[in-house]
């Protein structure tokens, strides 16, 4: 009888450190004291900031890489036949840079070819930025969120040492390591948001330059369109 109420005892008290040791994420963050909210609020903050500027340049440069594959052939016939008004039409009907650049062009044709040749590359610079719109932002949370955590976390840590130093020596170990741990969790939360904006910055210069790759093409088939004997 003893030895079973001896391995009850035993269970209740592994429950019990087992219910001390399981601790939430919300749990990190509140007991983490007004600081360490403060700044865990502040990354999820720039999570946000970081996830809507991935997405709305995302969308951005998906709509600005689709064009018809027909599109130059048709400015070709246009330009051969001496329609420049058709090509215009055609150009500002297709919303991309690259119509846009073309558009461009075809208004200069009667110039010289290096006329010609700056006003697309204006054009294209412009398109650029366009393409490049606040993706320096993700560039920025992706080196300051694991910053800002670390503050959280060098705060936390001279919090703790605080609370040593004020209580003579005598401070709880419990709750010294409670807090410790607890204020690494803003680096942790640095990390991740610092992480997930630094892919995302690295996919979208990916796909703008891919974007560009394929204006500086056209641009150059434009210019040989040109150079052909009508």
């Amino acid at each position: 009888m003893i030895l079973f109420q001896d391995q009850g005892v035993s269970e209740d008290l592994a429950e019990t450190l087992s219910e001390e040791k399981t601790l939430s994420v919300v749990d990190l963050v509140l007991n983490g004291g007004a600081a360490s909210t403060i700044i865990v609020v502040v990354l999820f903050v720039l999570l946000f900031v970081a996830l809507y500027i991935y997405f709305e340049r995302t969308f951005a440069i998906n709509a600005a890489s689709k064009i018809d594959k027909n599109f130059m052939n048709q400015i070709r016939d246009h330009v051969m036949n001496g329609k420049l008004e058709a090509a215009k039409l055609l150009c500002a009907q297709t919303d991309s840079p690259v119509a846009r650049l073309t558009e461009k062009g075809v208004s200069r044709i009667g110039k010289p070819l290096d006329d010609i040749n700056t006003a697309i590359e204006n054009a294209g610079t412009l398109e650029v930025y366009k393409l490049e719109k606040n993706v320096n932002i993700l560039a920025t949370v992706a080196g300051a969120a694991p910053m800002i955590g670390f503050l959280g976390t060098v705060i936390g840590m001279i919090l703790a040492f605080h609370q040593m130093a004020t209580s003579g020596g005598q401070a709880e170990m419990g709750s010294l390591a409670s807090g410790i741990y607890t204020a690494m969790t803003t680096t942790v939360a640095g990390l991740i948001v610092g992480i997930i904006a630094y892919i995302g910055y690295n996919h979208l210069v990916n796909r703008t330059d891919k974007v560009v790759h394929k204006m500086e093409a056209n641009a150059v088939e434009f210019l040989d369109l040109l150079n052909e004997p009508i």
